[in-house]
């Protein structure tokens, strides 16, 4: 498989997710979970016409392309002009709401004077392996490819013309499929669908349907020849338009944070709208999880993966949650993924699946842990739910008993425990986020501390126990304080610095400030480093990129999730104009559908590598609600 990196658009429901190219292609679908698993290497449609060789919808040099969704929704619609024959496709892709369905609507307009017969190719190919080998069948009108454990089925309410299950790749490019065999060995078959002629001025279409099936929970040989049937005889006409219903009333109901109408909030808004139709499609809603994005790197040639779950990043994810009207969804990572997800000792590994199974890691991160405690007191501030935290403190205490053998060993020097890696999981040793981060743990469980007393009233030996833990706390928030101001200040720099062994300015030492308030923003070694910061870390696009010498995927990038942590720095010391600034450069650097990407890329101002990642737009909302309840936007 030759790996398509870039998701440039997504759709899908609760439970199946889909993404495109920025030409239509479907490259990805998950079904169950945002996650696990990916079914299709390939997905191909193509046209034949009149007596044309198979015109591939998605990559022919006389095809012309527009992409754009359904207003307010996550209904995408791509336009295909062939310029040769001038015949225009308009692909619809939506997920039902209620059925685990995915449509691909095809309406074929001829724009040409001449008449065209037309005949529609579908030619794809599933992962397959020694445990899992997948087949094709072809029956019931349906083509399905299907294995042990699971089976997709494409099928439309027309007939299948014609379908080839072994050798397609011999055929499918002359567009004259066909074949003997109804089941056979191999992971790629082909359909093909007669449209017929079309006249000029006329218009044709077809609904392509694609379904997966959990092959416990559903027979092959029986039961998915009735579910096809059943949606069969869905009108889907109505459930296009129940779909845009449904995106639409989410959106308002979400929108919590009401930017006023302005011609120069056209951007902000775009991204503001794609960022509440896009959580919910990456949030496991069994467990609470939620992932970084949707994948772009199967084959891990330039990355570990991102699917994952980062319970570090989904904190921050969780946080703009509350700010958007998904309350419960925050509740959720807390209640349930978070606690099924942290080991006996306290900690949270480095990554998880989003249905809580841990996912390859390569060591841990104390942040990680620690970032979990401050969030769960940063749900409570907006929500004001005592018994949340009630419920969360046992989870909290845990953790606190694994961070403070970390702290333990640091401040000893006893060096017997093993390493953590820092924020960007490069360096392994002490960072100064990592230490931030368990200031900002130790600060928050005494703020629970403070807040779930109430509940034990009659239980001295608990409140006995809380004031003693009350006091290492607070110790230990002066001893981390000390030991950075100690340690991380580099004289030489008149900087903080991220570790003692690389001394690199790092954009993460803003979390000092915000969110985690170990310095104030105005200390004058704080200053300090942020003027640094301007001279090494900034772009002369007014990009920030994450570290000196910071070349990430090949390319001096930004990232926005630097800028934001430095607008967030700028609205702690009053200085708008600049949080303004820091923040412009993200929207500019939107997709054309108002997506963020991890990075930007410099010289184009584009989003770079991955495309939607859950982070940079959970902190573009919560800086976003900061500026609006300013004036700012």
């Amino acid at each position: 498989m030759k790996t398509k990196y870039y998701n440039d658009a997504v759709i899908g429901n609760k439970n199946m997710r889909v993404s495109f190219t920025k030409n239509g292609e479907m490259i990805r679908l998950f079904n169950q979970a945002p996650d696990y698993k990916q079914f299709f290497e390939f997905f191909h449609t193509g046209v034949k016409i009149n007596d044309s060789a198979m015109i591939y919808l998605h990559n022919d040099i006389n095809n012309v392309f527009k992409q754009y969704y359904v207003e307010d929704t996550n209904i995408l619609n791509t336009e295909i002009l062939n310029t040769y024959f001038n015949l225009k496709i308009i692909q619809t892709d939506y997920v039902l709401i209620k059925e685990n369905l995915l449509v691909k609507k095809y309406k074929f307009i001829n724009n040409s004077n001449i008449d065209l017969d037309v005949n529609f190719l579908v030619y794809s190919k599933l992962f397959s392996n020694y445990n899992n080998d997948t087949c094709g069948y072809y029956r019931n009108d349906a083509l399905y490819q299907y294995n042990h454990d699971f089976t997709v089925c494409m099928f439309s309410k027309q007939k299948i013309n014609n379908c080839q299950i072994n050798n397609s790749e011999a055929n499918i490019m002359n567009g004259a499929i066909g074949g003997k065999d109804y089941i056979g060995l191999s992971a790629d078959s082909s359909i093909e669908y007669d449209i017929g002629v079309i006249k000029p001025g006329e218009e044709k279409v077809l609904e392509l349907c694609i379904y997966v099936s959990d092959n416990e929970e559903m027979s092959l040989m029986n039961e998915l020849d009735n579910e096809i049937e059943r949606f069969r005889k869905l009108d889907l006409k109505k459930e296009l338009d129940d779909t845009k219903k449904y995106w639409r009333k989410y959106l308002k109901e979400h929108d919590k944070i009401h930017i006023a109408e302005k011609a120069e909030n056209d951007v902000v808004s775009s991204i503001y709208k794609r960022t509440i139709l896009l959580f919910p499609l990456l949030v496991n809603e069994k467990t609470g999880g939620i992932s970084a994005g949707i994948e772009i790197d199967e084959s891990k040639t330039k990355s570990g993966r991102y699917s994952y779950c980062w319970t570090r990043d989904a904190v921050f994810v969780a946080t703009s949650f509350d700010k958007i009207g998904m309350e419960k969804e925050a509740e959720k990572f807390y209640k349930t993924f978070c606690k099924m997800t942290q080991s006996k000792n306290g900690m949270w590994e480095q990554r998880f699946f989003t249905d809580g199974r841990l996912a390859p890691c390569w060591g841990y991160q104390i942040d990680e842990t620690a970032s979990v405690i401050y969030g769960v007191y940063s749900h409570y501030e907006h929500t004001k739910d005592k018994k949340f935290l009630k419920d969360c403190l046992k989870m909290c205490e845990n953790a606190v008993d694994f961070i403070e053998k970390y702290v333990t060993d640091m401040l000893d020097g006893t060096n017997k425990f093993q390493k953590s890696y820092d924020i960007w999981e490069m360096y392994e040793g002490t960072s100064i986020y990592s230490l931030a981060a368990i200031f900002g743990a130790y600060s928050s469980m005494l703020k629970i501390y403070g807040e779930v007393k109430e509940f034990f009233t009659n239980n001295r030996l608990k409140l006995e126990a809380i004031a003693k833990m009350e006091k290492q706390l607070n110790k230990r928030t002066r001893e981390i304080k000390d030991y950075v101001l100690k340690n991380f200040y580099s004289e030489d720099k008149k900087s903080f610095v991220r570790n003692t062994e690389d001394n690199r300015l790092d954009i993460s030492i803003v979390g000092t400030v915000t969110p985690f308030k170990m310095f104030s923003p105005k200390e004058k070694k704080i200053t300090n480093t942020i003027e640094r910061m301007n001279m090494t870390l900034r772009t002369y696009t007014g990009g920030y990129i994450r570290f000196e010498g910071d070349t990430y995927m090949d390319g001096y990038n930004p990232w926005p999730i630097a800028n934001l942590w430095m607008a967030n720095y700028y609205l702690e010391t009053g200085e708008r104009k600049k949080a303004r600034e820091c923040f412009e450069f993200v929207a500019k650097s939107c997709s054309v559908h108002g997506f963020l990407g991890e990075q930007v890329d410099n010289e184009k101002l584009l989003p770079n590598w991955v495309i939607g990642l859950t982070w940079s737009h959970a902190m573009f909302i919560i800086v976003l609600e900061k500026l609006v309840k300013l004036g700012l936007i």
